[in-house]
């Protein structure tokens, strides 16, 4: 599965086996009262409590009198210890340990028959304790009312040595947060207990919010309010002395509502049904240690075709609402929608439904993140419990008190990446197996790519992403000068020789930059022919580019921004070539393809549509491409597609007629009425000096025809009109038609006056005498005789 669950703690394997073990060793001895040993046969009503900032774990069961026992598993350790014990019949409802295991807070309502009130402070229905647990045992009740009450220990960034004072929030469910501040003191060696228990100054942290989330990595805290029905986000910072500070607030779009409230990360909470989980709004925040902040949403559910959620990305600035369609509509979802933090990704599913893997170092670009939805093994296997996300890519399943590493499996997504179908997943699933893998060299070495060029790519567009608008790379002014180039070039004009040198000399340490670091032979027919269009634009993107970055990165030195832009360039023809080299891999394509004289077939088209769409990218952004692109592309378009929609291509610029690719196509094709039908769509579709000389590769009557009348123009451009000469033979003609013997006339005294000027260009195909008879025949065929 693309999810890789790794059990990092297990209720069942690492905590019940001591217990039974201290349970053994306790009955063995004959010993009773306090401790675990009590416990008896009630392991069911073992489950997980908390989890502290240090990893530590704590846990409570009860025997079966009632009696509530407090334990904790050191993560570092890997060793459990007991706590605490309440001999009463107690519902726990929160707890929490200070770092040094000295003072414990724990929040319990009665558990007994409903009606009666908790005996240990009459009135109330909530109890909330602070217990000094080294040594002595002294309890001080916090709050004593009738709504329920949260605990948390701050853990704040501090050395080793004990703290002098310890902070604690409690968070009400009439929806306010104090912060309590508790003074200890060691007396007779290690004993810790409360200085000034009479009166533990307190401050109020929050009040009137709908929902809350505790960042226990961080140490903050998130809340968010309704200001004139809109939901607003604050984030507060604690510190290690007692202060605190608001970070930030913003306004949300999203629709909570002021009924109730909603508790995230402070600890279990079985006070909810979890079957309605999924009908109530789910809001979580992620951070990590890339820098980014999101804000994940789910509405409630209102339909069970579709679900719609959103992410923020705070540190973009920007959000994204995403519609998944559900796989299966005859189901009803009754569990609610996952978000999982996996550093570079956020990963959403509804189990059985949909899979979602969203990259947020880079959310603009879309198609670094996977869409999986309907029915598929990927989107089958994932976890149907709810998990609840910690720091460090750690999930909790509270329901079977598990806490799992979650990876993402990267045999799996390189299996996937080499099955899947669409190009938008194999994508996403490229950049997903590069950005997290271990060990990026070897994986560089297995989907072929450059040395380090993933990270450098992506360090490239954070720093673009970042910096000031007037510092990025524009390629309008490289699309105007080539432009401008070709148009000249088309006109007959040029540039000063030494200019074009220059950035003809650009283009070829670029290709020379490119050949030195790929030693390996490729299958595609790339860089076979010069290609002077492509040469001039990758020239031109090399110059603009150094010039770029030569005002802009001035204390570089200009030798090093040189090879930089060489790299820059050669590494994008380098990845055209690579995507177009693992296409013919996996299609099984060979060299014959660029011969005419079989039919495409179905590896052929999807060639050709994967070139099509590099060619659309590429001329959006103005990138060159490695010459003999066009000519292979076009070739394969001559295979792939019908007549009309070949000339379709052509006429709309998809299609490049290159010379190599119409000489290919000239010599290829036989003249059977169909290919002629090709020959002559296209020979007309080719400016006039590169259609002169395609010409007179093709032995056909028409190709004869359109090489005499260009010829007979060329003659009567410039003719000036002359006495005619008396020394002509006219019984050379044999036409009785006096328009035609004197038309004739004019061509023959045109050839004769000059013939070195006139002189026509001999070939295989066509003689003199036949520009003469073509000439005759066309005029007779416009006199209609």
């Amino acid at each position: 599965m693309a999810l890789r669950l790794v059990s990092d703690f297990d209720l069942g394997k690492d905590v019940l086996p001591w217990l039974r073990a201290q349970r053994a060793a306790l009955v063995a001895a004959g010993a009773g009262g306090g401790g675990p040993g009590v416990l008896e046969n009630n392991y069911e009503s073992l489950r997980l409590l908390n989890v502290e900032r240090n990893g530590n774990i704590i846990y409570t069961y009860k025997d079966d009198k009632g009696n509530v026992f407090f334990g904790l598993y050191d993560y570092q350790t890997k060793q459990n210890e007991h706590l605490y014990t309440f001999e009463k019949d107690l519902q726990v409802v929160s707890c929490s340990v200070n770092r040094e295991r000295t003072l414990l807070a724990a929040s319990l309502v009665q558990a007994a028959k409903e009606g009666r009130r908790n005996e240990l402070q009459p009135g109330s229905r909530c109890l909330t304790l602070l217990v000094e647990i080294h040594p002595i045992n002294n309890v001080k009740v916090l709050k004593a009312v009738d709504s329920y009450i949260w605990v948390q220990f701050l853990y704040p960034h501090v050395e080793s040595h004990p703290l002098p004072e310890n902070h604690l929030l409690l968070i009400s469910e009439e929806k306010y947060i104090e912060q309590l501040h508790i003074q200890v003191t060691q007396e007779d060696g290690d004993r810790v207990v409360i200085k000034n228990s009479d009166h533990l100054p307190r401050q109020r942290v929050a009040e009137d919010f709908v929902w809350a989330q505790w960042d226990m990595s961080e140490q903050r805290l998130y809340y968010i309010v309704l200001k004139k029905s809109r939901s607003v986000l604050k984030c507060i910072q604690f510190y290690a002395d007692e202060h605190f500070s608001l970070m930030f607030e913003a306004p949300l779009d999203v629709s909570l509502s002021d009924s109730g409230f909603k508790l995230v990360n402070f600890g279990y909470d079985d006070l909810q049904d979890q079957e309605k989980l999924s009908k109530h709004p789910t809001l979580c925040v992620f951070t990590n240690h890339t820098g980014s902040l999101c804000v994940c949403y789910c509405p409630n559910f209102d339909t069970w075709e579709q679900i719609t959620y959103s992410v923020l990305y705070f540190h973009k600035g920007h959000g994204k609402t995403f519609t998944a369609t559900l796989g299966r509509v005859d189901s009803r979802v009754t569990k609610g929608i996952t978000f999982l933090s996996l550093d570079y990704y956020v990963a959403v599913y509804l189990p059985g439904h949909f899979f979602h893997l969203l990259n947020i170092q880079h959310p603009d670009l879309i198609c670094h993140s996977l869409f999986l939805t309907g029915n598929s093994e990927v989107i089958d296997m994932l976890p149907h419990s709810p998990l609840q996300s910690l720091s460090g890519s750690l999930v909790l399943d509270w329901c079977s008190g598990k806490i799992y590493r979650v990876l993402l499996n990267q045999s799996y997504l390189l299996e996937f990446l080499w099955n899947a179908r669409l190009d938008c997943e194999k994508l996403a699933l490229l950049h997903c197996v590069l950005s997290c893998g271990r060990d990026p060299r070897q994986l560089e070495a297995k989907v072929h790519s450059f040395k380090g060029y993933w990270e450098k790519l992506n360090s490239n567009l954070e720093y673009v992403k970042y910096s000031k608008p007037h510092l990025h790379y524009n390629s309008s002014v490289v699309r105007r000068e080539w432009h401008s180039l070709i148009s000249e070039e088309k006109k007959g004009k040029r540039r000063s020789t030494v200019y074009v040198r220059n950035i003809l000399d650009n283009a070829i340490k670029v290709i020379s930059n490119l050949e030195a670091r790929n030693l390996e032979p490729r299958l595609t027919p790339l860089f076979q022919e010069e290609d002077n269009h492509q040469r001039l634009l990758m020239g031109l993107m090399v110059s603009e580019l150094k010039d770029h970055l030569l005002r802009h990165l001035q204390g570089v030195e200009k030798k090093k921004i040189e090879q930089m832009v060489l790299d820059y360039v050669s590494k994008l023809l380098d990845l055209i070539c690579q995507i177009l080299e693992a296409s013919w891999r996996k299609h099984n394509l060979h060299p014959w393809v660029l011969h005419f004289n079989r039919r495409a077939s179905a590896a052929e088209f999807a060639v050709f549509h994967i070139m099509t769409r590099i060619l659309e990218a590429t001329n959006s952004l103005f990138l060159p491409l490695p010459p003999g692109f066009h000519t292979l592309h076009t070739i394969l378009g001559v295979h792939c597609l019908p007549l009309h929609n070949l000339l379709h291509y052509i006429d709309n610029g998809v299609l490049l007629l290159t010379e190599t690719a119409v000489t290919r196509l000239m010599k290829d094709l036989d003249n059977t009425e169909k290919n002629e039908k090709v020959k002559f769509s296209i020979i007309v579709r080719l400016p006039p000096l590169t259609g002169q000389k395609i010409c007179r590769l093709w032995d056909h009557p028409v190709s004869s025809n359109i090489i005499s009348r260009n010829h007979v123009k060329r003659l009567l451009q410039n003719y000036n009109k002359q006495p005619r000469s008396s020394m002509m033979d006219k019984s050379s003609f044999s036409v009785e038609f006096l328009p035609l013997n004197y038309f004739i006339e004019i061509l023959t005294d045109i050839e004769s006056s000059n013939p070195a000027l006139y002189a026509f260009e001999r070939h295989d195909n066509v003689d003199a005498k036949f520009v003469e008879e073509a000439a005759l025949k066309h005029t007779t065929m416009l006199l209609g005789l």
